[in-house]
């Protein structure tokens, strides 16, 4: 509990002295400024919290003086005490101090800073910020236009920052935490997955890009994931990938190598037709040397999420795939696929590089057979074997043997 020390006390206001021109006098001696009495008696209500900046305000009477102190205390035992001055903080000051303090990677920052940037109450000190004032946010990001996915992100980080202002003691309440972001559209309906005759349309037209289409497809990899693939990744023998890297950027200056995703580390085992069409480009590119990569564009770049998003863009048309179907649409499909297949979560979490099952549930959780599914199969299995069990016990005359 914080250590709180307060007192209440009569007090007469003093008033800078200022000499015959108008400014105020110092004192020769000490360089402090010189004052002179008012003839009016205040109450002088002051408290320190854990021996820290000490909080002043004066009041015509000693009751009220108490009643402030008096809330103060309770706000302290409560937990939901915050500093009066640093609520004067404005929102973009705050944010400067926590973002300071986070671990992000680059395209998080990014995230986190357009989500900052959104808020209409940049300038707004903290404690003046109020739940509606958010709230009305969200509905004008809706009306934008934003995805609801988009606009949830965003209130999450809003969110984080608050929190992190009340753990702080900036602000007692965090004044976003009613704020709810618009409905998204249902998973099954949302996610996108190619179709067979898809899949195989989009490999037919991919030329140059086909090994890159075929482990997101057949391995899950993510683009960043696929892009940082080097040839000491691949166990042609063993039918493995290792994904041990990725590739991060959005352009030629900003693409760099960094570790995958906290807990994306793996190994995937990949089918044999996957090895072999491996094999095939890394004979026909004169891919040598274990740290070389497997995929680069004609000019020899590491693909990033533009350039790899524009040879996606041209093979979505020529297959006359829907115009919403991502290059990501093939890691839902390899997931799918083994849900269909009877994986269970561990196992797809394991292949897809998921840190914990939970967010495998949260992401494909519609694509696994539902309780009322599994006992409707089970139920005519059993049923199917009562059944054929029952009509081998009747005579050729349909009659039930007796024995």
């Amino acid at each position: 509990m914080s250590k709180l020390t307060k007192s209440v006390a009569q007090y007469e206001l003093r008033r800078p002295l200022k000499g015959p021109d108008g400014t105020i006098l110092f004192d020769p001696n000490t360089g402090k400024r010189m004052s002179e009495k008012t003839g009016k008696v205040v109450w002088r209500a002051r408290y320190r919290v854990d021996g820290g900046k000490e909080h002043v305000r004066h009041f015509p009477t000693k009751r009220a003086g108490e009643a402030w102190l008096n809330e103060a205390t309770a706000a302290i035992v409560t937990g939901s005490w915050a500093d009066p001055v640093a609520g004067r903080l404005s929102w973009s000051d705050w944010v400067k101090v926590w973002e300071s303090g986070q671990v992000w990677t680059e395209s998080t920052s990014a995230t986190v800073e357009t989500a900052m940037r959104s808020v209409p109450w940049g300038d707004k000190a903290m404690r003046e910020i109020k739940p509606s004032e958010v709230q009305r946010w969200v509905a004008d990001e809706s009306k934008r236009g934003l995805a609801p996915a988009t606009i949830k992100t965003r209130l999450n980080f809003v969110q984080m920052c608050f929190r992190a202002a009340v753990n702080e003691g900036v602000i007692p309440k965090n004044p976003a935490t009613t704020a709810k972001a618009p409905r998204g559209r249902k998973k099954d309906v949302a996610m996108k997955l190619l179709t067979t005759e898809q899949l195989a349309a989009s490999l037919e037209v991919a030329e140059h890009f086909r090994p890159f289409v075929a482990v997101c497809a057949f391995a899950g990899l993510r683009l960043g994931e696929a892009a940082g693939l080097q040839l000491s990744d691949i166990d042609l023998d063993a039918n493995t990938i290792a994904v041990n890297r990725q590739v991060q950027g959005t352009s030629i200056p900003s693409t760099k190598i960094v570790p995958p995703k906290a807990g994306s580390e793996r190994t995937v085992y990949v089918p044999q037709e996957l090895s072999e069409m491996l094999r095939v480009h890394v004979e026909r590119e004169g891919i040598t040397r274990p740290d070389e990569h497997l995929f680069v564009t004609p000019l020899g770049r590491l693909y990033n999420r533009n350039n790899a998003g524009d040879e996606w863009r041209r093979i979505r048309t020529e297959a006359e795939l829907p115009s919403d179907v991502t290059l990501h649409a093939l890691r839902h499909t390899f997931a799918s696929n083994l849900i269909a297949a009877g994986c269970d979560v561990v196992t797809v979490q394991r292949a897809l590089g998921h840190s914990q099952p939970s967010i495998t549930l949260n992401v494909y959780s519609h694509l696994w057979p539902s309780a009322e599914d599994k006992t409707r199969t089970a139920t005519a299995v059993f049923m199917g074997e009562v059944l054929a069990s029952a009509d081998s016990q009747r005579t050729p005359d349909n009659k039930p043997q007796v024995s």
